[in-house]
């Protein structure tokens, strides 16, 4: 399938490595420019240096300035965005019993607030060109909340919410969003939530892992392609009749429909 996204410029935060770096990849293999990063410069600067057309940059989404760096870079060399991947890392595991003013003011602002600040800088160009694409990276936990996660569970529900609600006012312009929810992806945060989950539990990553894997349909852990490979139909002209959806990419491991 021909995705249409030779010449359009993609902005992929939170790049640097895992599900980000496996997306901004796929795009740039599809001919998109893209403009990727995250707080590892050099891995950012690296990263786009392997690609065709690609730009890194360094900036921390904590950083309220961050949105803003990132798309004036992509405006700079590309001179648009037509597509936007809203993208970060998870916070620090947790139970609903410890969650913090701070802690929860932390999620927000990274999960919640900065995703909010990048679609405002890009949904007035993509509305006034009539086409546009804006994928959310969630996860499982918007669906069904992961016990241990829950600053992000809330966090990224907020950002599904918003999502849904913009869906429905902007599909008359030609701009799609949706979000894919990721499962257990074979990363480098899901490696360190089952390191997490074993300290807790006296047990053993591998063991954790194993447990994890037994719980899914599919019998093991996706893969970062495979989760980039949903991303980008949705971010190509084949998908541009689905919008404000919410897609799993979880081997089955979520039971309902």
């Amino acid at each position: 399938m021909d995705t249409g996204l030779r010449g359009k410029t993609a902005v992929v935060p939170g790049s640097t490595s895992g599900l980000g770096e496996a997306i901004a990849r796929s795009l740039a293999a599809e001919g998109a420019n893209v403009v990727l990063g995250g707080r590892r410069g050099d891995r950012a600067r690296k990263v786009a240096g392997e690609l065709d057309s690609a730009v890194g940059v360094e900036f921390d989404l904590t950083d309220p300035d961050a949105p803003d760096t990132l798309v004036g870079t992509a405006v700079e060399h590309f001179g648009r965005v037509d597509v936007l991947v809203l993208n970060s890392g998870g916070p620090k595991p947790g139970n609903a019993t410890n969650i913090s003013d701070e802690s929860l003011r932390g999620a927000l602002e990274t999960l919640l607030l900065r995703q909010l600040r990048l679609v405002e800088l890009t949904l007035p160009g993509m509305r006034e060109n009539g086409w546009g694409r804006i994928v959310g990276v969630g996860s499982g936990g918007v669906q069904q909340p992961i016990t241990g996660l829950a600053l992000s569970n809330v966090g990224r529900a907020g950002l599904a919410a918003y999502l849904k609600s913009l869906a429905n006012v902007v599909a008359g312009d030609g701009v799609t969003v949706n979000m894919v929810l990721p499962g257990r992806m074979d990363t480098e945060r899901v490696e360190q939530l089952d390191q997490a989950q074993a300290s807790a539990a006296g047990s053993t990553p591998e063991e954790m892992r194993r447990r994890s894997e037994a719980a899914i349909p599919t019998g093991r852990y996706g893969t970062a392609q495979e989760f980039a490979n949903v991303v980008t139909f949705l971010c190509g002209t084949g998908a541009s009749y689905v919008t404000g959806e919410q897609i799993r990419c979880d081997g089955g491991q979520i039971g309902s429909y």
